[in-house]
């Protein structure tokens, strides 16, 4: 083999000749497909100024009488990046073609791989010829042609194309793929930027699905262009079937529109539109919807009550909605945006599904954060829709009924060296929350016979400022005794700015208490922490190769008792979800917000457990209790919404708590975790978890139980059980289901079934649901499903999916 770095003219001439398989890479990126990820310019061969070319082949002949320069026999040109490989090349410097011939190689700078029989092109890129053309790009599609010419620089035609983005089968390289594009011709026109497809048929696992005549698509070398997007379907028993079509305008390179229409067969015409914004450092977006619905009494249940909108007896035909979202990049540590949405009523964008404000609650807020390292700050205002499904009268009315938080301060700060050994960490914490209207079946205490009793909120204004500081440090001793000091403090300056309904309510419910109403309008508290963990970990290695950690521990906290207790002084607005079990045993403060603070000196006494066995099996545990030896008890005083009632710490000795759980190297793993009374050993609540993640099958199951609480409304015990399944009936195929009992109510809450379908380049997802109300126990069913094929985009249901078990 022979090489040579080619004397200027000559070089100039095989560069010509190497900017013919750029010409092709023109060709094969001709993608007749919006979606692909390079466009047709940047596939094109690039090569860097100064670039040297290398050719190296068998043979090189100059005719100088027919001047032509040929190169012959495993011919390979390297420039820029670039490779060319082939069996013969030659250059004809008075026709000014180039022709490549013989297994011919285009191999990119960017990796994407064209293969060819045969190219014959100019050199000016004007027209050209190209025979067998395969094309392999980057990101895994494929291209194929018997042939494909180029005119007029701007014109290029495939003929008989075929295109997937599916790989090969490796073992049946013959074998068609699970989806193929063909047709008899494929025309990019380069100067109005589009690609059109005449006689194409959709191939779908080799069989004929869909026969097109003609139609047109977006040039690939335009990222974004004006046109229909792929339309969706939607079936839910309330809306009926809806056909959804979408169109997209391209106004810019920076900003864009899109308009979707939906038609229900029985709600009517759902319009949307959604603006999207890019900036340098950020990005914004703006959606509005709306309908005038056909049957809105679709939404009324056999109670009467309007489940959706939650106001009974609301013809609600007009419904709609406003979101924006942002966010932009003031620095690298710095942020700001919002997420703001506004609508008619509380469950608008989740019954029609309107994307990226259909979640069961949706915070709304305006928000700037900062991260440092291991410091933090987040600012922000605050707005919940609870958009759900209402189940009983309560539920409508309380979740129409959401205060603003205005606004809403998170900040804290590690120093990066320690303090006297020690590490030392500060919190800062303020809210201000209003609310301008009053529910009385909300906000004031009611006593049906349950004996259900709360002030749930306070109509007007509250506010808190709360700081925190905590110092620890750990020792171990020579017998491996790990001792951990702790100091902590924490003080609040509240204010509450109540009206009278919420004064009367307070009132009321202090004189059927018992207890003294002294809700102020302003009040500043501390709390001043002392306290002392002891650990003890020991390590037994067996005989069998397993290993077992036992670490008997204890915790002691020393502080005064929580002020403004007994008196119903203090809103709880953010500490009225508590559950205490095994993961909150060991906490400092098991209270969830920072309006309630954990008073009393308390002492917490557990054993944690973990073992690892040579077969790859695991097991974890922990089990204890919690003891009041000093003060007041804050979980057995009074509280506006009974926080500390049924939470097991209401006693001088709590109840006690433990999991215990398994773990296999075959998929399985099983837990289970419960509170039990600390004198019967009564168990209060308990929660059973077991699943299988494996092939052909894998399964899950979950029974949840809570023991009755009438001061919550909850006079019955709960028992829940809920099943999963998953089976692979082949390599890509699957069928699962799920289903949610309530065992004291007698009722399959919820179920469905769905089937699906999933490889490299195509997923295809069938459900059907069912759920029931617990009062009516009246059915909604939904159908969904979607298919996505890789580069070409989704059709179905944007959110028909149920599927939990993988």
């Amino acid at each position: 083999m022979r090489e040579a770095f080619l004397p200027s003219n000559r070089q100039a001439g095989l560069a010509r000749l190497y900017a013919a398989t750029a010409l092709a890479c023109l060709f094969a990126c001709a993608v007749p497909l919006p979606a692909l990820a390079q466009d047709v310019g940047d596939m094109a061969t690039k090569v860097p100024s100064g670039s040297q070319m290398l050719l190296a082949a068998d043979t090189l002949v100059y005719n100088n009488d027919n001047q032509t320069v040929t190169a012959v026999g495993g011919v390979q040109i390297d420039y820029g990046g670039n490779r060319l490989v082939a069996q013969k090349v030659e250059y004809n410097r008075n026709t000014k073609r180039m022709v490549a011939s013989g297994n011919v190689e285009v191999i990119n700078s960017d990796g994407t791989k064209i293969n060819s029989d045969h190219i014959d092109i100019t050199d000016d890129f004007a027209d050209g010829f190209v025979n067998a053309l395969r094309v392999e790009t980057i990101d895994k599609a494929y291209f194929a042609a018997e042939s494909a010419e180029r005119m007029g620089g701007v014109l290029t035609t495939f003929h008989n194309g075929v295109y997937t983005a599916c790989e090969p089968c490796e073992d049946k390289p013959d074998k068609a793929p699970t989806w193929r594009v063909k047709a008899r011709k494929i025309i990019w026109n380069g100067e109005k930027k589009t690609v059109r497809f005449e006689n194409a048929n959709f191939e779908f696992f080799g069989f004929p699905l869909a026969y097109l005549p003609a139609f047109e698509i977006a040039d690939p070398t335009v990222k974004r262009k004006s046109g229909f997007l792929i339309p969706g379907i939607v079936f839910k028993s309330d809306l009926g079937v809806g056909v959804k079509v979408p169109y997209y305008f391209a106004l810019s390179p920076t900003y864009d529109l899109t308009v979707t229409g939906t038609g229900f067969t029985k709600q009517g015409f759902l319009g949307e539109a959604e603006w999207r914004q890019r900036f340098n450092n950020g990005e914004y977006s703006l959606k509005i919807a709306g309908i005038q619905q056909r049957d809105p009494d679709a939404f009324i249940d056999a109670a009467g009550r309007n489940v959706d909108s939650g106001e009974a007896g609301d013809p609600n035909k007009f419904r709609g909605m406003m979101g924006t979202q942002g966010q932009f990049a003031i620095n690298a540590r710095w942020n700001f945006g919002w997420d703001v949405l506004l609508q008619t009523d509380k469950n608008f964008s989740n019954t029609y599904a309107i994307d990226k404000y259909n979640g069961s609650v949706h915070q709304s807020s305006v928000y700037l954060t900062g991260l440092d390292g291991r410091n933090y700050f987040d600012l922000r205002a605050m707005h919940f829709e609870v958009q759900e499904d209402t189940l009983d009268s309560n539920i409508a009315a309380r979740s129409g009924q959401q205060p603003w938080v205005l606004p809403s301060l998170d900040y804290a700060y590690i120093p990066d060296t320690s303090v006297a050994g020690g590490q030392l960490s500060f919190n800062v914490n303020s809210r201000v929350i209003r609310r301008d209207d009053l529910d009385e079946t909300y906000f004031t205490p009611y006593f049906p016979p349950s004996g259900t009793q709360r002030v749930r909120g306070i109509e007007g204004e509250s506010g808190r400022l709360t700081a925190q500081a905590e110092w620890k440090r750990s020792f171990v001793t020579d017998d491996g005794l790990v001792l951990t000091p702790l100091l902590a403090l924490q003080g609040d300056v509240d204010y509450v700015n109540a009206s009278s309904a919420s004064l009367a309510a307070v009132n009321q419910m202090a004189t059927n208490l018992g207890e003294q109403d002294d809700m102020r309008s302003s009040f500043a508290r501390y709390m001043a922490t002392a306290g002392l963990e002891m650990s003890w970990p020991l390590l037994f290695s067996m005989a069998s190769g397993s290993s077992h950690v036992f670490e008997p521990m204890a915790q002691v906290f020393l502080r005064p008792n929580e002020q403004y207790v007994g008196g119903l002084a203090v809103p709880n607005e953010d500490a009225q979800s508590m559950v205490f079990d095994a993961s909150t045993l060991f906490e400092r403060d098991k209270f969830s917000g920072y309006d309630r603070i954990e008073g009393g000196s308390r002492a917490n006494v557990g054993l944690r457990y973990s073992g690892s066995y040579i077969n790859g099996w695991g097991t974890n545990a922990i089990f204890g209790q919690s003891y009041q030896i000093g003060g007041e008890n804050s979980f057995d005083a009074p509280d506006l919404v009974n926080v500390g009632a049924y939470s097991g710490l209401e006693n001088t000795k709590s109840d006690y708590v433990g999991l215990f759980g398994v773990s296999s190297p075959n998929g399985f793993a099983a837990s289970v975790s419960g509170r039990f009374d600390e004198q019967s050993f009564e168990v209060r609540r308990a929660e059973v978890k077991a699943a299988y993640s494996g092939l052909p099958v894998s399964l899950s199951a979950k029974y949840a139980f809570i023991q009755a609480q009438p001061l919550y409304g909850f006079t019955t015990d709960r028992h829940e059980v809920t099943l999963g399944a998953s089976t692979h009936l082949a390599e890509n195929w699957r069928v699962f289901g799920t289903g949610t009992y309530d065992l004291q109510q007698s009722l399959l809450v919820k179920d469905g079934v769905g089937f699906a379908y999933n490889d490299s380049c195509f997923t295809y997802l069938m459900t059907y649901s069912q759920s029931r109300d617990l009062n009516t126990r009246e059915v909604t069913q939904s159908i969904g499903f979607n298919l996505s094929f890789r580069t070409l985009g989704d059709f179905g249901s944007s959110s028909s999916a149920f599927d939990t078990t993988q």
